[in-house]
This record gives structure tokens, sequence and C-alpha cells, in this order.
């Protein structure tokens, strides 16, 4: 099987914003309790925070975090989690059906990203709650001082604002589950509103408006159309949400719903054009696809567990075991992503620790990466700059999903500094190799900085708390750039690939 690519200097796409390989914490299960936060623990410092996560986040280079939630967040009273830990009260969580002790509020949050190195991106409770909370808010976190709100956090002992720069208008408003569901015209309306609210009080701030809980959504896209219709002139981003599966066990057409994601973007790009244009704006709404990741696992048992538990305290929920299967698919998401960066300003993986995440914990125990932490740390520590448009050819397949699904997947980014080139490749092929050549038009001088493999003859091969070594990337072999310019050589059936090739100045 052979294929083949071309990469030109001056064929680009879009600057790649760091915040593409972004995360997402909310209360639910043990992502805060016992995951990032578990006071007690041999490894945790005096905040009760475990550097052993920290130390992984920080590995990860994560330009941003968002955070409460979540389903969680459309019940929450975000005042619950401020001031004495020991007066903070204990309540019910409505979203996943647990008790919510409130032990971590807005400041820890603060604290941990600043340790972690990360942005916050808070979410607001517009299910149950509505504009004047949503700027009380706002004044506690970003007021520097002299009103009831800002006085208040400085009593809590934060003197300084935590100057919050985005913030997102609620979670999955279209969703009949979500406490506080609204139609598009009822939300699009008070959206609108807190957004002008938060310009009010600082015009630099970047408002995230909900779109569609997923694209099978019986309201998708008119959704869209109806809310960005309300807010298009507020608003920055309009979030997407999307997870993904393999219950059918059918590897192939499992990787061909990176195409899905493709599809979704696009449609909503197209929603936007089309308000853009009705509106006579000139104003340009990107998309915050602010929860992804791939999520079947143990859905269907979880889903039920939940609805029948009682009110347990940070029970284990949503722990999914991932597999190289899944690191290979997640890998080719984040493709889309970079391909698609002239749309895609922001996007979270759901969730950081634990729940749905590339990092689990033990409770008291030791912390470890799932197989898809490590094509995520490869996006987000080379994969900034811009990212140049691929053109690919080569051979492809049909499957349930799509047509013609291309066996190759590439992404490629040239980073800021001009002189280097990180490539993403794949091989969905599950029995044959594949011969690349990629075509390196206006780089002179490349040479292969990094070249690293994740490749395996059991794609449900995972990590796990004994073998937490077992699905890692390699060192890769079988590349080389030849004296035609050409990156050159045979990619593994089923394999991710990330090279990092450095190029002289243009």
């Amino acid at each position: 099987m052979r294929a083949k690519a071309t990469l030109n200097r001056e064929f680009t796409i879009s600057t790649v914003d760091k915040r593409v390989y972004g995360s997402f914490l909310e209360h639910m299960g043990r992502a805060v309790y016992t995951g990032i936060y578990e006071p007690g623990h041999e490894k945790a410092d005096k905040d009760g925070f475990r550097t052993d996560v920290l130390d992984m986040v920080r590995e990860l280079d994560m330009p941003i975090v968002r955070y409460p939630g979540g389903n969680f967040v459309s019940a929450y009273h975000w005042e619950d989690g401020i001031g004495p830990r020991d007066q903070r009260p204990t309540r019910l969580d409505l979203a996943w059906r647990t008790r919510e002790t409130n032990q971590m509020g807005v400041n820890e949050f603060a604290d941990w990203s600043k340790l972690a190195k990360t942005e916050m991106m808070l979410a607001m409770n517009l299910g149950s709650r509505g504009l004047n909370d949503a700027r009380n808010f706002l004044e506690y976190c970003n007021h520097p001082g002299g009103t009831y709100w800002s006085d208040l956090r400085a009593k809590h002992g934060y003197k300084d604002p935590h100057n919050v720069r985005i913030w997102c208008l609620g979670n999955e408003i279209d969703g009949p589950w979500q406490v506080g569901h609204k139609t598009a015209a009822e939300y699009g309306h008070l959206a609108n509103e807190v957004s002008k609210a938060f310009k009010y009080f600082d015009k630099t701030l970047e408002t995230v408006v909900c779109g569609s809980s997923n694209d099978k959504m019986k309201s998708y896209p008119e959704w869209e159309a109806t809310v960005l219709e309300a807010s298009y002139d507020s608003v920055d981003y309009i979030s997407l949400h999307k997870y993904f599966g393999n219950e059918e066990n059918d590897t192939l057409n499992y990787y061909a719903k990176a195409i899905e994601l493709d599809r979704y973007i696009v449609t909503i790009g197209g929603v936007i054009d089309y308000i853009k244009a009705k509106k006579r704006s000139k104003r340009d709404v990107k998309i915050c696809f602010d929860e992804w990741n791939v999520w079947y696992h143990d859905r269907k048992e979880d889903d039920q567990r939940y609805k029948n538990w009682d009110w347990p305290e940070a029970p284990p929920l949503l722990e999914e075991l991932y597999n190289l299967e899944d690191a290979i698919f997640v890998a080719s998401l984040i493709n889309v992503f970079i391909r698609r960066s002239d749309r895609v300003k922001i996007a979270c993986m759901a969730q950081l620790v634990n729940v749905i995440a590339p990092i689990l914990t033990k409770a008291g125990g030791p912390a470890w990466r799932q197989s898809i932490y490590y094509p995520l740390q490869f996006a987000s520590k080379y994969g900034r700059g811009t990212a140049l448009n691929v053109s690919a050819s080569g051979p492809t397949y049909d499957c349930e999903v799509a047509q013609d699904v291309p066996y190759l997947d590439l992404s490629a980014v040239l980073q800021e500094d001009g002189k280097t080139i990180a490539v993403f490749a794949i091989n969905r092929s599950l029995d044959e190799a594949m011969d690349l050549d990629v075509d390196l038009q206006g780089f002179k001088g490349a040479k292969i900085l990094q070249h690293h493999t994740m490749v395996g003859d059991d794609l449900k091969a995972r990590n796990s708390v004994e073998d937490q070594n077992r699905i890692v990337p390699k060192a890769g072999s079988g590349l080389q750039v030849t004296d035609e310019g050409k990156l050159s050589g045979s990619l593994p059936a089923k394999s991710y690939h990330f090279i990092l090739l450095s190029v002289a100045a243009a």
C-alpha cells in the first residue's frame, strides 16, 4: 500500500490556537476528589493537591482547563464553594445523584490552575440560575476590590482577582436531561443578556454560548441558528460536544468516525457564516469544542448505576480504561482539530483525571497515564504554530460511517520559529504497512529530529496500575528525508506517528 502527500510552506490554513489542546474538570465521580484533590495522600501538598497528578498535567503543557461542569454546573451554587471549608454546605448534585461536599471551589481551582500552569475557563449556571448570579460570580472572580463580592474574595484570602478571561454561558441547555433545560429562543436571549453584561464589565472578556450537546440531537443544527440569531453580536464562541465509541467492535468503522467530527465542524461553520451574513456582521464567531473524547467501554453500565445509587460521595464513575485502538483514534480527532484550526480555537478533552480521562488515580495510591495521554501530549507540546494544508492521496476503504475513508490520516504544523515542522501521521490499515512519500515543498535542509510511534499487534492492550507502561510511545524507525527533499518510508499497520522535522528558515 502506497500513499503520498505534499506540504508547502505557502499553503497554510490558520494559526493553531494553543487552547485547542485543553481539558475539562467536572465535579463528578473522582475527577476532583481523589483525582486532583486528596488531602492526606502521601503525595498531597499542603493544600491537598496531588503532586503526582500535577506533574502529569504539567507534562501535558495543558493550556486551559474548563471547570466546574458539565451537567453539574446547571444546578450549582458557586457560593457554596467559597469561604472557610468547615462552613461550606454539603449539597445533593442532581446531575449525577451524588453528595457534593464543596471542599473544592473556585478559589481552590485558581490555586490548582497556577500550580498546573494552565488558564482557567469557568462555566456558570444558566440552568437553575440567571443573570444576577452570573454577574456576582464575575465580580467575585475579577473585580480588584471595593465592592461587596470582591471584598468578600479578599476576606477569603484572595486579595488579587483571578482575572478569568473566558466564560461558558451554561452547559448543554439544549438537552432535556439538563436541569433548567430551555428552548433555543429562551436560552439565546438569556445568553445574550449575560454576555452583554460581562462585556459591560470588561469588553475584552470572551464568552462561549452553548451549541448542540451532539450532532444527533433532533434540534441540531437549528438550535445553533436560533441561539446565534439572538446572541451573535455579543458572544465569541459557540460550544460543541461529541463523544465516540466502538460499540460495534469494528475498528475501521470506529476510525472513520473522525469524519463525523469533521462534518460537525463544517456544518456549524456554515451556520455561523449564514448568521453572520444575515446580520451583515463583521464579527467572527469561532467554535469551542469544549467536550470531546472516547466514551463507550462502560457507558451503559455507568448510566444504570448512577441513576439507581443512593447519593454517594465522589464514587467511581465513567472510569474508562483506554487501549491502543483508542489512542490511535484520539490522535485522529486531534488531527481534525488541527486541520480545522480556522474554525476551532478551543477544545477540551473531557475529562482530565479519572472520568473519561488520560490520567487515572487510585485513591490513596498511585497515578498513571492512559494510552490517550500521549497523542494529546505530543500535539500540545509540538502542534503549535501554523497548520499546513495537507494534500494527500492514497488507498481508501468504505464502511458504515463513510465512503472513501483514507487509510492515511495526516496533519502538520509549522512551528512559530519557522524552522520546525510537527507531523502527525496515522496508518489506519489493520494489516498492511504503508509506503509514504511526503513532498516538503519550500522546506530546505529537512532533518528528522524526533520520531515516536505507538503501534502493536494487540489494539485492545491498555495500561493498568500493575503495568503502567504497556502502551507508551517508542522510538520510531523506517523514515528518512531523501536527497529529493521528501519524508519517505514505511508506516506499519495500525500505527500512530509523531515526527518532528528541522528545516531551513524561509
